[in-house]
């Protein structure tokens, strides 16, 4: 009769036990079913067409499907909206683009409470470093120092693909910085602003080395500053502002990969050895590469730094922005 209740007692601690482990979600198990991955711009564009370039190499890592979904609108918060509104399960992922997700949760209008805090950080795949370029046919500077020299006497308007993305904010620091008089005219997109520096009808353009350096090697228009720490692989003809006499002002436009707020340690691990696994794959390597497109790895703490320093730079420029 005791080893009868002894084995009821042993029992009764063993199968809630039992319970509990069923419960609990087994990192070796994840992931289980595809995962989706928001992409917060159109089908087409260079966001989405360098996911569907890595995402083959990382789904074989990862060992699962990954699920484009686009949805474009409101400057990228449609879509990052619906990323954070998703159960923290591993099985929703977005691409975070900045600075316009930065400038989206700083710009008080918005009155969004979202902040860097409420993602986890996974890789940073593109960083996409600015330029600043001029018409083929332009007389009156043909170098940067002559356009700042320039522009600080004259005001001259530039094309940007959107109001408080990266371009905008590039052309702020470079007027607080060197007291030129740069107007922004902000464009729908690199089509439009492309069209309306050669057309004449801006003056110059403020851009990315991704978007620009065929129509650069081609003498479409003439790149005269990289935006950088260093010169572009891309175009390496083209100085940068700091070594032509203008420091401290260095733009970017950073894509990279997230998820909301809440992975556990051994899903955000899994998750960061898999794009890792993509993001060094050779044949992804070569063909961003041919898209002028600056893979830079980047996770942890270094993907966090990289974004908190963008946003501290962003706060810097608060009342220019109307902020």
């Amino acid at each position: 009769m005791k080893t009868i209740k002894r084995t009821v007692n042993i029992l009764k601690g063993i199968v809630p036990a039992a319970f509990m482990l069923m419960a609990l979600p087994a990192a070796a198990d994840y992931p289980e079913r595809p995962v989706s991955v928001i992409i917060a711009y159109g089908a087409g564009g260079n966001t989405d067409v360098g996911a569907r370039i890595l995402f083959p190499k990382v789904e074989q890592a990862l060992g699962a499907t990954l699920n484009i979904i686009n949805r474009p609108g409101g400057g990228g918060w449609v879509g990052w909206t619906q990323m954070l509104n998703a159960k923290s399960d591993g099985y929703t992922l977005g691409y975070i683009n900045t600075p316009n997700l930065t400038t989206g949760y700083l710009d008080p209008h918005y009155k969004r409470k979202a902040t860097l805090d409420d993602f986890d950080l996974i890789a940073n795949h593109v960083t996409d470093y600015g330029v600043i370029s001029i018409n083929k046919d332009e007389t009156r500077f043909t170098n940067i120092q002559e356009l700042v020299e320039y522009a600080k006497s004259n005001t001259l308007t530039a094309s940007t693909t959107g109001a408080n993305g990266d371009d905008h904010i590039a052309m702020l620091k470079m007027n607080q910085k060197f007291a030129t008089q740069f107007v922004p005219v902000h464009t729908t997109g690199t089509a439009e602003q492309r069209a309306a520096l050669q057309g004449g009808h801006v003056d110059v353009s403020f851009s990315n080395v991704g978007d620009t350096n065929l129509a650069h090697k081609g003498g479409d228009l003439a790149i005269i500053a990289v935006m950088a720490p260093e010169r572009s692989s891309f175009i390496p003809d083209v100085p940068t502002l700091s070594e032509s006499g203008f420091p401290d002002v260095v733009s970017w436009s950073a894509r990279g990969i997230a998820a909301p707020k809440g992975l556990s340690e051994e899903q955000l691990a899994s998750l960061r050895e898999a794009f890792i696994a993509g993001l060094n794959d050779p044949e992804h390597l070569a063909k961003m590469k041919e898209m002028g497109l600056q893979v830079d790895i980047r996770t942890g703490d270094d993907y966090r730094a990289m974004l908190l320093e963008e946003e501290n730079g962003i706060r810097e420029l608060s009342e220019l922005l109307g902020w």
